[in-house]
């Protein structure tokens, strides 16, 4: 018996892995967290399979995610990432990557963890929007919208609601399987 999916993800495999172990799942670790961040960050304009295609060269370019690294990134280590072909060149995106590690780290200050802190704009637990279909699914909320301003108040960048929703989506923040999933009924 073929397994029902959320349709977004029937492109191929590997975004049928995704979906299948990943999305929507709640991360609280504050290091899966981070990488999302990052990726959904670099997402902003592109399609989530361009990202995902290069996740292991964003991975292998910035240091497995690790965020304390990357927040003391040099100009000289952002010029060799903008020559890195297997990952996305855009250098506002690459110095916002560097810029949201040392957010990223005065929240984990200020909270304890990130995951503290972003988890507490969902009440430390996921959201279920029981979407019937795709069409069900939002881009934003009310609660992107709010934790987005939060974000750019603390000076992180490429943190839209949009993107801010997407990481919600993919972090667990927010159940957005749809009725018939299989994910869902697990």
């Amino acid at each position: 018996m073929e397994k029902i999916r959320c349709g977004w993800c029937e492109k191929d495999d590997l975004y049928r892995k995704y979906h299948d172990e990943e999305w929507g799942r709640p991360v609280y670790d504050d290091e899966t967290i981070f990488e999302f961040l990052i990726l959904e960050s670099f997402q902003a304009g592109l399609s989530w399979y361009t990202i995902l295609s290069k996740r292991e060269n964003f991975r292998k370019a910035f240091d497995d995610f690790n965020y304390k690294k990357i927040a003391a990134y040099t100009e000289e280590k952002m010029e060799e990432l903008m020559n890195d072909p297997g990952i996305i060149r855009n250098r506002l995106k690459i110095m916002a990557t560097v810029t949201n590690a040392q957010k990223f780290l005065e929240v984990q200050k200020e909270f304890g963890s990130f995951s503290e802190y972003i988890w507490g704009f969902v009440g430390g637990k996921p959201v279920d929007n029981c979407p019937k279909t795709l069409g069900d699914v939002p881009a934003v909320t009310d609660i992107s919208d709010i934790l987005s301003k939060d974000l750019k108040k603390r000076g992180f960048k490429f943190v839209g609601s949009t993107v801010v929703y997407a990481h919600m989506q993919a972090t667990g923040m927010v159940n957005d399987h749809i009725e018939s999933c299989f994910v869902r009924q697990k």
